[in-house]
């Protein structure tokens, strides 16, 4: 017998009690609300809780690092998928729980401040705020309440009858096209036309989301995204300062050993 933390109106229920509306504000987590990945606190809390061995926070540091640097990729994606749901099985959630709260609330205070400007007008015109990440669920459902916004869904792990989770998802893998099943089941159960709706994200792997909806804007994207917006006249919102940069073979190298030694010294 499994148990899971399905899309329903319980686990996804209003953090600040909104009043229904039509238009829904999809809006991506890594690098579009806040300047890095969540992904890093994360590592480091599973780490110092004694989760997780050096050598895995190294890994996952060093990724976070390209990630920041480069972008995702459907590939190291995956990859990560995989490593995280082989590694939760049978640990309890009440303990990533834990570990979320220790840091979720520091990290909502490094929101943009031009994406919380945004998510003020939104707010103000009153539509709803949904953040969607790849990340745990758990961690997102956190977050959007600490930012202030209505949803938060992310990628959940499905979980047995003791609450611990059994290396499985209980839903899509919240990343491309699986970001869209989540937008439509919201959809579906709240009332949001997508036609009317807005997506906010700084990466092409979030193209088919910013497709799903009638209002895409993209926020520092990456210079592929940036071309197809354009293109097709899409919203484009630009901080001054890329999140991402290209740097050839060994400058990459060095600076990624340097952000892990940096992060790592901070332990």
């Amino acid at each position: 017998m499994t148990q899971s933390h399905t899309l329903d109106e319980q686990s996804i229920g209003h953090a600040s009690g909104a009043p229904p509306t039509t238009t829904a504000v999809f809006v991506d987590l890594d690098g579009t609300l806040i300047p890095g990945s969540v992904n890093i606190p994360l590592a480091i809390g599973a780490f110092r809780a004694g989760l997780v061995p050096y050598r895995d926070l190294a890994v996952d540091l060093l990724r976070n690092a390209s990630f920041i640097l480069s972008g995702a990729s459907d590939e190291r994606a995956a990859q990560v998928r995989e490593r995280i749901l082989r590694a939760a099985a049978g640990f309890p959630a009440a303990r990533l729980e834990s570990i979320a709260d220790s840091f979720v609330g520091k990290l909502a205070q490094t929101i943009r401040p031009q994406m919380r400007a945004i998510l003020d007008d939104h707010r103000a015109r009153g539509h709803h705020l949904i953040l969607v990440s790849a990340s745990p669920t758990e961690i997102i459902e956190r977050f959007a309440k600490a930012a202030g916004m209505d949803l938060g869904v992310g990628t959940e792990g499905e979980r047995d009858e003791n609450d611990c989770y059994t290396g499985r998802l209980a839903g899509p893998f919240c990343y491309r096209e699986g970001k869209v099943e989540v937008l439509r089941y919201l959809s579906d159960q709240h009332g949001y036309d997508l036609s009317r709706s807005y997506a906010y994200t700084d990466s092409a792997s979030d193209l088919p989301m910013l497709e799903a909806v009638g209002n895409p804007v993209v926020v520092n994207p990456e210079p592929g995204l940036r071309n197809i917006a354009s293109t097709r006249s899409w919203g484009i919102v630009h901080f001054g300062r890329a999140r991402r940069v290209e740097l050839p073979g060994k400058p990459a190298a060095k600076l990624l050993a340097t952000v892990r030694d940096l992060i790592v010294r901070k332990l």
